[in-house]
C-alpha cells in the first residue's frame, strides 16, 4: 500500500473559532474561511485541508462520523464497536484529546468527559451541511485542545424559496432512517428545521475470535431535532439563533478482566446545544464584527446490571454531567489594496469561557467496588489577533497569535504563521506553516478523585506542542480541464512537552496526574485526484505516521504507520452515481486480548481493510434512491484490539426534496 498517493478533497474550506455559518454561506464558491478567519481563495490556504460536503455525503452514504471521516488524510478513527460505542480521533499521530471539535465554529467537546473528549461514536449527520477538518497546530485561533487539529461540524442554514426534504430508508440486519427537514427564506427572516430517527439491531462489538463471543448484538437508537432562525431587520446585520437537541440508547460490552458479551449493558446519551449571535458588516463592507453566545450540556448515562454469566460479577451506574458556556466577539477589517498588496485583513476578539462537571462513576468487577467522582468548575478567557496579505498576487502570507489564561491550568500564549507561493507558469503552489498549540488540563486532570487513591492535581499545567508542515500542490491541464490531475504532498512534524499521565507513588497506594511525558509525530501525506471527465473522479490516499514516546523510544499506542483509501464518485449515466470506497489500516501497536478476552503485554495489532459503496439514482428531479453497503467483504478487522468492526450491512431508501 506504500505505492497509493492520496485522494481526494485537499484543499478546502475551514471555518474559524466561533465563526458561525450565516457568514460562511455568502461566500463564492471558490472562496473559503480560512485559518485567519478572513475570505481567501482556496489554493491561498497555508493549512492542510478536508472538505465533505453534503454532496459526498450523500454520494458516500455517510450516516455517521465515523464514516465520514475514516478516509481523511492523516485522520484516524477508532470506533469501539457499532454507533453509541466510544469512537475516538487521532490527527497525526496526536493524542485523541488532541482534537478540538466545533459545531458552527463552537467548541463541543465534554467537559465531564475524563480527557475532554468528544464522542465521536453516537451522533448522526442527517442535519450536516458539510464537514470541515483542519490538520496541524491550530490553538492559536481555536484555542486549547487543537493540537492535532479542528473539526468543525456545519449545519444546515435556510435560504432561498421553501424546501422540505424527506429521507426513509431500511437496512439489514435491521436498521432504520427517518429523517425530515423544512427551510427556506422570505423577506428578512431565514428559517432551518431538521428532525431525524435512527435505529439499528446493532452488531456484536466482541471479536468472532474470543472464546466469550456470543452474538448478542448492541442495539442503538438516537432521535435528532434542530432549528436555527435568523432576522436581518437592516442590510449587513443578521441577528440568529440556533437550537439542537439529541437523545441516544445503546448497548454495550464489558471490557473487564475477561472481556463479557454482555447482554444487559446499556447506555444513554443526552446532548443539548443552543447559540445566539449578531454580526454585521459596516463602513462599506471593510469591517464586520459578531457576538456569539452558547451554551450546551452532555448527559450520559450508564447501567450495567448484574448477569449470572459474567465471569467478572461486573455491575455498575455511572453518570457524567458536562456544560460549557462561550461567549465571543470577532472582529475583521479588510485594508484597501495598494502597491504590492493585495486582500489584506487584520483580525482581533476575545473570548470567554466557563466549563462544569459533575460526574460520578460507580463500577463492581470480582467484588471490588471502584468510584470516582468529579465536582469542578473552571473558566478561561482568551483574546486573538491576526493579519493576512497576497503579495505581488502570488505570495500569501498569514499570521495569527493568542493569548489564553484560566482559573487553573496556568496561562498560555499560542501563534502560527503561514505562506503559499502561487507559481501558475508551472501549474503549481508550494505552502508552509508553522506554530503552536496547548491542551489545558481536563477537570477530572485537576479535581478527579478514585476509592483506589487517585487525587486530582490543580498544580498541572497545560500541554504544549510546537510543530508544522511543508508541501507542494499540482494541478495539471488535460482533457481541456485545468485540473485533470492534482497532486499534493505534505510533510508534517510535531514535538510535544508536558504530557499529562498518572504517577504512582512508590508504593503504589497514592496516584496523581503529573506532566511529565514527551512525544514526537511526524510523517507525510499525499493526495491524488484524477478528473478525466466532467462526470468521473477517482482518489487515491497514502498517510505514513511515526509517533514516538521521547523518553523510551516506543511507540504510541493506535497509530498506524500506514494508512491509505481508495475513492470513486461516478456518473456514467444522468442521474446515476456510483461511489465505492476502500479504506486500509496497517498494524500498529496496542494493548492486546488474547482469544479468550484477557489483555496482554503491548504488542502488534493486525491491519484490516473495509470495502464500502453506494449507488443512487435520481428517479424524478425531486426523487433519489438509494442502495449503502458498508463492510461489503465481512473484513473482521479490530480498529481497537478487543473490538470488531460491524459486519456486512446494507441500507436501502429513498431521498425527496420539493
Amino acid at each position: 500500500m506504500r505505492r497509493l498517493i492520496l485522494a481526494g478533497v485537499a484543499a478546502a474550506p475551514v471555518l474559524a473559532f466561533a465563526q458561525t455559518l450565516p457568514d460562511a454561506e455568502i461566500l463564492l464558491p471558490d472562496q473559503v474561511i480560512t485559518a485567519t478567519r478572513i475570505p481567501t481563495l482556496i489554493e491561498r490556504i497555508p493549512a492542510g485541508v478536508t472538505v465533505i460536503d453534503r454532496a459526498a455525503i450523500e454520494a458516500h452514504g455517510y450516516t455517521s462520523l465515523p464514516d465520514a471521516l475514516e478516509a481523511v488524510p492523516g485522520l484516524r478513527v477508532v470506533p469501539s464497536g457499532a454507533m453509541g460505542g466510544n469512537a475516538s480521533v487521532f490527527i497525526r499521530g496526536t493524542n485523541s484529546n488532541h482534537v478540538l471539535v466545533l459545531r458552527d465554529g463552537v467548541p463541543v467537546n465534554d467537559p465531564a468527559d475524563p480527557g475532554g473528549l468528544f464522542n465521536f461514536g453516537v451522533d448522526g449527520i442527517d442535519d450536516v451541511e458539510r464537514i470541515e477538518v483542519v490538520r496541524g497546530p491550530m490553538s492559536s485561533l481555536y484555542g486549547s485542545g487543537a493540537i492535532g487539529g479542528v473539526i468543525n461540524l456545519i449545519t444546515k442554514r435556510g435560504k432561498g424559496a421553501p424546501q422540505a426534504s424527506i429521507t426513509a430508508a431500511y437496512g439489514l440486519p435491521r436498521a432504520s432512517r427517518l429523517g425530515a427537514g423544512l427551510s427556506g427564506s422570505q423577506g428578512m427572516f431565514d428559517y432551518a428545521l431538521h428532525v431525524d430517527d435512527r435505529a439499528d439491531v446493532g452488531s456484536d462489538n466482541t471479536p468472532r475470535r474470543e472464546s466469550v463471543y456470543t452474538g448478542s448484538r448492541n442495539g442503538y437508537h438516537a432521535s435528532t431535532g434542530s432549528l436555527e432562525l435568523g432576522v436581518t431587520p437592516v442590510e449587513g446585520t443578521r441577528i440568529s439563533g440556533y437550537l439542537r437537541g439529541r437523545t441516544a440508547t445503546f448497548g454495550l460490552d464489558d471490557t473487564a478482566f475477561p472481556a463479557f458479551d454482555s447482554t444487559r449493558y446499556r447506555g444513554r446519551d443526552d446532548a443539548v446545544f443552543g447559540r445566539l449571535g449578531v454580526s454585521s458588516r459596516m463602513l462599506d463592507d471593510r469591517l464586520e464584527t459578531k457576538l456569539t453566545v452558547s451554551h450546551s450540556i452532555n448527559d450520559r448515562h450508564y447501567v450495567q446490571a448484574l448477569e449470572a454469566a459474567d465471569p467478572n460479577q461486573a455491575s455498575g451506574d455511572t453518570r457524567y454531567h458536562g456544560a460549557r458556556t462561550t461567549i465571543a466577539w470577532d472582529n475583521t477589517f479588510h485594508l484597501p489594496d495598494g502597491g504590492i498588496a493585495a486582500d489584506s485583513a487584520v483580525l482581533s476578539g476575545l473570548q470567554h469561557a466557563a466549563d462544569t462537571s459533575r460526574s460520578a462513576l460507580n463500577t463492581i468487577s470480582g467484588g471490588f467496588p471502584y468510584q470516582a467522582f468529579v465536582r469542578a468548575s473552571a473558566t478561561s478567557d482568551a483574546g486573538h489577533a491576526g493579519m493576512q496579505t497576497t503579495l505581488f498576487k502570488r505570495l500569501t502570507l498569514t499570521a495569527d497569535g493568542r493569548g489564553e489564561g484560566g482559573s487553573y491550568g496556568g496561562a498560555a500564549a499560542t501563534w502560527r504563521a503561514g505562506a503559499v507561493l502561487a507559481v501558475p507558469e508551472v501549474w503549481s503552489r508550494v505552502k508552509a506553516s508553522y506554530g503552536t498549540a496547548f491542551r489545558a488540563p481536563s477537570l477530572f486532570d485537576l479535581f478527579g478523585v478514585d476509592n483506589t487513591g487517585y487525587v486530582g492535581n490543580p498544580r498541572l499545567k497545560p500541554e504544549r506542542s510546537i510543530g508544522g508542515e511543508a508541501g507542494f500542490a499540482i494541478d495539471i491541464p488535460a482533457f481541456g480541464r485545468k485540473d485533470a490531475a492534482s497532486l499534493e504532498l505534505t510533510w508534517f512534524s510535531n514535538r510535544i512537552n508536558n504530557l499529562i499521565q498518572t504517577v504512582f507513588n512508590s508504593s503504589f497506594t497514592v496516584s496523581s496526574s503529573q506532566n511529565v511525558a514527551h512525544a514526537t509525530s511526524s510523517g507525510y501525506e499525499a493526495t491524488l485526484t484524477l478528473r478525466p471527465a466532467s462526470w468521473l473522479e477517482a482518489s487515491a490516499s497514502y498517510t505514513h505516521t511515526d509517533t514516538r514516546n521521547r523518553d523510551s523510544g516506543a511507540a504510541l499506542l493506535r497509530r498506524p504507520r500506514e494508512q491509505a483509501s481508495l475513492s470513486l464518485r461516478a456518473t456514467p449515466l444522468p442521474g446515476l452515481t456510483i461511489a465505492p470506497e476502500v479504506v486500509y489500516t496497517g498494524p500498529f501497536q496496542d494493548f492486546l486480548y488474547d482469544d479468550n478476552g484477557f489483555p496482554t503485554a503491548p504488542g502488534r495489532a493486525r491491519p484490516g481493510t473495509i470495502v464500502n459503496a453506494s449507488v443512487s439514482y435520481a428517479v424524478t428531479p425531486v426523487l433519489t434512491a438509494f442502495l449503502d453497503g458498508r463492510n461489503l467483504t465481512n473484513s473482521r478487522f479490530e480498529p481497537a484490539s478487543g473490538f470488531q468492526t460491524p459486519g456486512t450491512s446494507f441500507l436501502a431508501g429513498i431521498r425527496s426534496k420539493f
